[in-house]
């Protein structure tokens, strides 16, 4: 029995290069997929998604096959108690008229009470293309990944996705994306 030194040193550097090659591989296969888990679900399934949620002043159930068929829609998440949800529903309701071909869902995942409040205080029931809901399932602000408040999400007439806001937003910008 020989031994041969070479030969044992190249075969113990072909393994660690084996192995630092897979580890390479695996580390950058594990980096795409946190990638991937990181993009929020609207953006990767880019339609309205089924919901349901309960409407004021009532607390009926509201889902996706109450929202109008070919009209834009456009979710907004907020809170009552957020002082630039409230310009940015003070700013929608006094240009209510540019959304005439358009339904807006706004929704809160606080307290009925809350909501009911900011409800009549903006007098919501004046405008009936606006639905004002309570998401008691905390969905919206999973799917989409909701950051700032109020998080402005639009949908094109046949339900696809075109663009999101976060804080304020000029009723302006919103309607060129409808």
């Amino acid at each position: 029995f020989t031994f041969d030194k070479s030969s044992t040193i190249r075969t113990i550097l072909k393994h660690l290069f084996i192995v630092s090659i897979s580890l390479l591989l695996c580390t950058s296969l594990f980096s795409q997929a946190n990638e991937t888990s990181e993009q929020p679900v609207y953006l990767r399934f880019p339609t309205i998604p089924e919901f349901t949620v309960y409407k004021a002043p009532d607390s009926t159930a509201f889902t996706r096959d109450n929202l109008h068929k070919k009209k834009s829609t456009v979710f907004i998440i907020f809170s009552p108690d957020c002082e630039h949800c409230q310009r940015e529903t003070k700013m929608i309701t006094k240009n209510i008229a540019d959304f005439k071909n358009t339904q807006i869902v706004m929704i809160t995942y606080l307290p009925y009470e809350e909501m009911i409040g900011f409800y009549k205080k903006y007098q919501m029931a004046n405008y009936p293309q606006i639905v004002m809901a309570r998401d008691t399932k905390f969905f919206f602000p999973v799917f989409y990944k909701v950051r700032n408040l109020p998080s402005i999400f639009v949908y094109d007439k046949k339900g696809k996705f075109k663009k999101s806001f976060e804080g304020d937003v000029k009723v302006q910008t919103i309607v060129a994306e409808l």
